[in-house]
């Protein structure tokens, strides 16, 4: 038995893809699937601030992606948004703040839809939190799980506008984040009762060591495939 931790990868069908943008776009990234069935759910991932060193294998979304296809019976998509490079590629285009790239999302969840993924929720993290917050809504998804939301780019009105929304909202605040805590989310957030707020204790922006790692994905499993946990600790074919 080997311990999971750091960046082993458990068996999955991992698989490189291209998402085509309505603005003509090619957008890299990859699918990683259960080696087995279709999956229970689909996490569509949006990365943190690409100006600020964030990319498809920012390190929750890899080691979601690396984790919970064998672990949980997800389907992990990540991509790089627009203008983007990470080990996998360079996206077209260019970085546009958080507005262009509402072709990208839309380009993603086409990409779902086409492929007939499951239960789709967008899971995003930093900036990938104010994409998912300003054209969630837009898309067929289950929901939306947010990790360190800055609240830089959504407006209020925006967040507000998830309030009686069928779509579930749940949103995961480090103790320490740079951006925004856990005090001051639970008012930026009053305007939709219906959000899951998760105080995080000890957590920060960047959810940095293997305990506040794993936190993160039994808290995305405990939304969408609650019957997987707990997730184990330990694989006999890892590393």
């Amino acid at each position: 038995m080997t311990e999971i931790r750091g960046g082993v990868e458990l068996p999955a069908r991992r698989e490189d893809i291209e998402l085509r943008t309505d603005d003509g776009l090619t957008l890299v990234g990859e699918l990683a699937r259960p080696e087995v069935g279709d999956g229970v759910a689909t996490l569509v991932t949006l990365h943190p601030l690409p100006t600020a060193g964030g990319f498809m294998d920012s390190h929750v979304l890899r080691k979601a992606a690396g984790r919970l296809p064998a672990l949980a019976d997800l389907n992990v998509l990540r991509f790089n948004t627009r203008g983007t490079s990470s080990p996998r590629g360079t996206s077209d285009g260019e970085f546009d703040g958080g507005t262009a790239e509402r072709a990208d999302v839309a380009a993603a969840m086409r990409f779902v839809a086409e492929r007939g993924l499951p239960r789709p929720w967008l899971l995003g993290w930093s900036f990938g939190t104010e994409l998912a917050l300003k054209y969630g809504r837009e898309h067929d998804v289950e929901g939306a799980i947010l990790l360190s939301p800055p609240l830089h780019r959504a407006t209020p009105d925006e967040v507000a506008a998830w309030a009686g929304d069928e779509r579930r909202l749940v949103v995961l605040v480090p103790e320490f984040d740079d951006y925004l805590r856990p005090a001051e989310a639970a008012e930026r957030f009053a305007s939709v009762p219906d959000a899951v707020l998760i105080p995080v204790e000890g957590g920060k922006h960047l959810w940095v060591g293997e305990n506040l790692t794993r936190r993160v994905l039994d808290e995305i499993v405990r939304v969408v495939n609650p019957a997987a946990l707990p997730l184990a600790t330990d694989w006999p074919d890892a590393g």
